[in-house]
């Protein structure tokens, strides 16, 4: 395609979003609610998303080590248990250790069993995978020196069921919300095209290429995705700032965790302009191809 070309089908399509200023704003204004709303949702699963993945890493095996273990037996089992595939890794925990932490969580009535501590010495295991967990602990359960081994057996297996679960819906919705939106900004685009179905014709019939007649439209598409997506990402942006400064300052003692603002917001914000760009583009393509058959 020649410059000078190129260079006219940009001011025909700048030309025609002045002279088709109020369907321009209707399809816009589409594009606008239906990225608002793709965005937010995103926003929203995806941290759902991190704070499942955060509840999963929390997860480990607490293996009680035989009160009649020497040392030398509490590091042969390190060992095998270090040598599980599935293990990410293995830290040792005094009974003292143990009892301190209690003493913490608990309060300091617990001191009284500084004198005789009740407590088992503890390998606190990590699986590579957290769905790994209830096998791995399985596995070390028929070990030697192996007191008992708590990892929340029957929740963790419900925990892990509901959160796949979760994330399936969350896939689903994300993919039905993005055809619907298509099919939003296809239907506006398509009125707006077709209240200038004379203008196509008539161009057709004077001799203009397809590609003559569609570049046009296909530069409006992508000014309306552009222009659509400005608000979204605004709005957005501002939106998940605040939500993040009030909320996540109170979750720094909890497991789960908000994504962080950057590099975070700024992928949603790429995303809501590609998706702008490529809906609006596809669009004006879908809505203009039964015009270009006289």
């Amino acid at each position: 395609m020649k410059i000078n070309t190129l260079k006219r089908h940009f001011r025909e399509s700048f030309k025609s979003l002045g002279r088709n200023g109020w369907m321009m704003f209707a399809s816009a204004s589409a594009v606008t609610i239906t990225l608002l709303l793709v965005g937010v949702f995103f926003v929203i699963i995806l941290n759902m998303n991190k704070f499942a993945s955060d509840i999963e890493n929390d997860v480990e095996i607490r293996v009680h080590i035989d009160l009649a273990a020497k040392a030398a037996d509490r590091e042969k089992l390190k060992s095998e248990i270090e040598s599980l595939d599935a293990v990410n890794s293995v830290k040792f925990s005094s009974k003292q250790q143990e009892l301190k932490e209690l003493i913490k969580r608990m309060g300091d009535d617990f001191k009284l069993f500084q004198q005789d501590n009740p407590l088992y010495d503890v390998f606190i295991v990590k699986t590579k995978q957290p769905t790994d967990t209830p096998k791995v602990a399985a596995q070390i359960q028929k070990m030697d020196h192996v007191e008992s081994v708590i990892y929340g057996k029957g929740k963790v297996e419900k925990l892990f069921h509901v959160l796949s679960i979760c994330r399936n819906v969350g896939v689903v919705l994300i993919i039905a919300l993005l055809l619907t939106a298509m099919f939003l900004i296809s239907n506006t685009i398509k009125i707006t095209i077709f209240a200038r179905r004379k203008e196509i014709e008539i161009m057709k019939l004077v001799g203009a290429t397809n590609w003559f007649i569609r570049w046009p439209f296909l530069l409006e598409g992508l000014w309306i995705g552009i222009l659509g997506s400005i608000l979204p990402i605004v709005l957005i942006s501002f939106g998940y700032y605040s939500v993040y400064k009030i909320v996540e300052p109170k979750l720094q003692n909890n497991i789960i965790h908000m994504l962080d603002i950057s590099p975070f917001i700024y992928g949603i914000d790429g995303l809501l302009l590609v998706l702008g760009v490529c809906i609006g583009i596809w669009g004006s393509s879908m809505s203009i191809r039964r015009y270009l058959k006289v």
